[in-house]
This record gives structure tokens, C-alpha cells and sequence, in this order.
């Protein structure tokens, strides 16, 4: 049922993180409503169980952040993803799923999602990961995104295989690339590498003007479609 609810007032020096859910099923929904709404950045602005009517809630409800499944009724949360992003401005699209399998994963970045989390996220860390995505930044499952990677290592690379926009990058912005494809924080690659933060962020500015994108979600797609030829 297409739901639009009304909200509680916020002090005025703070701007809560407006969030739609949109799954088919109330149950989830409910608790994922109860879960953010134990913090006070966030607010759940509507909820639905259809892609149509998701699309009808960006305009009314104005959300920051679409908290969205792949499995709707009527059309599928890639699609839905695919029609948000090519409205403007555009909230940030985050898939909330049981679907791990590689080319789905692809699927919904190529649509333009901004983060891809299995359901067994961890209700702890999930409200910060929605204040990250209304932030801009990419959130990636590691398990999901470590499926990927374990799927397009197992066929052999041929030698001879075309040069392809990687070859532009050094060995070490590979590596920063790699681990932000694993679904590593800029903290997190630091450490690995025994890097600044600074540095490593540093470094994944080089790699986005290398490979021409804009976003880490974008370079991550790059990177592992480029490894699977």
C-alpha cells in the first residue's frame, strides 16, 4: 500500500536523512522502519511494496535515500533503480537484498545504485550505512562483493588479452581499486596497505580521473568487468 507518513519535527539546526522503503514484504518493511527509527538522523519518509509506486513517492515524499529490494510485483528494483537515477536531482539508491549472485550485483551498480547490502547486514551498522549513502559515498557488501571477485578469478586471463583502461593505472592504484572492489572503507585500505587515509584517498582520486568516472561504485564496475575478460 502506497504510504506516505507524516514525520516528527527536527530541531532546525539538524537535517534528518529522508528515507522510502520500498519492499513487497510488510514485515520487513516494519523492521527496518522500527530499526532506523531509533536514529535521530533518520526519519522514514514512506514506504511501498511496488516499483511503480516508489517511483510516484520520490516526487511526494522526497527522499534522500531509497532503501530498495530487487524482487517487486510489478517491476523489478533494477528497473526502479535505473528510472530514479535518470530523474534529477536523484536520491541515492541503496539495494537491500537476499541476491548475492555476481551479475545481479553488476546489474544494479550498471543501473546506478549507490550501495549493494545482503539482508544479513548487521542492524547495528545499518543505520550508519544509511547515513554514508545520503553522504555520497558507495556502501558494497564485502560478502556480495567478494562472490564477485571469486567469480571472475576462476576462468584464466589470457596474456595476449587487449590492453584495457586498468593498464593506465600504477600497481598500487590497482591494489587500493581492489580492495575498494572487496568493499573496504578508505580507512580500511589504509591499514591494509600502511597508508595515510589521506594518501589513500589520494589514490582512488587518481584512479577516478584515470578511468574517467565520477564515483567509487562506478570505478569498482570498471574494475570488475575488466576482470572478467
Amino acid at each position: 500500500m502506497n504510504n506516505v507518513m507524516n514525520t516528527t519535527a527536527k530541531p532546525a539546526s539538524v537535517k534528518p536523512v529522508r528515507v522510502l522503503l520500498v519492499d513487497d514484504h510488510l514485515v520487513v518493511r516494519v523492521g527496518l522502519r522500527a530499526l532506523l527509527e531509533t536514529t535521530p538522523q533518520i526519519i522514514v519518509v514512506g514506504e511501498t511494496g511496488k516499483g511503480l509506486e516508489a517511483l510516484s513517492l520520490i516526487t511526494s515524499a522526497r527522499p534522500d535515500v531509497v532503501l530498495l529490494d530487487l524482487r517487486l510485483p510489478d517491476l523489478d528494483g533494477i528497473e526502479v533503480c535505473r528510472r530514479i537515477k535518470n530523474t534529477a536531482p536523484s536520491p541515492a539508491v541503496l539495494f537491500l537484498t537476499s541476491y548475492a549472485d555476481d551479475q545481479t550485483i553488476l546489474a544494479a551498480i550498471e543501473a546506478g545504485a549507490d550501495g549493494y547490502l545482503l539482508k544479513e547486514v548487521s542492524g547495528q551498522d545499518f543505520p550508519a550505512l544509511i547515513l554514508a549513502a545520503a553522504a555520497g559515498d558507495s556502501v558494497l557488501d564485502p560478502v556480495a562483493t567478494r562472490r564477485v571477485l571469486e567469480g571472475l578469478h576462476r576462468p584464466a586471463i589470457s596474456t595476449e588479452a587487449k590492453a584495457h583502461p586498468m593498464d593506465a593505472l600504477t600497481p598500487q592504484e590497482q591494489r587500493v581499486l581492489e580492495l575498494a572492489a572487496e568493499g573496504k572503507s578508505n580507512k580500511q585500505i589504509a591499514a591494509e596497505l600502511h597508508l595515510s587515509e589521506g594518501t589513500a584517498r589520494n589514490y582512488l582520486s587518481s584512479v577516478f580521473a584515470k578511468l574517467q568516472v565520477e564515483s567509487r561504485v562506478e570505478a569498482v564496475t570498471r574494475w570488475l568487468r575488466s576482470k572478467g575478460k
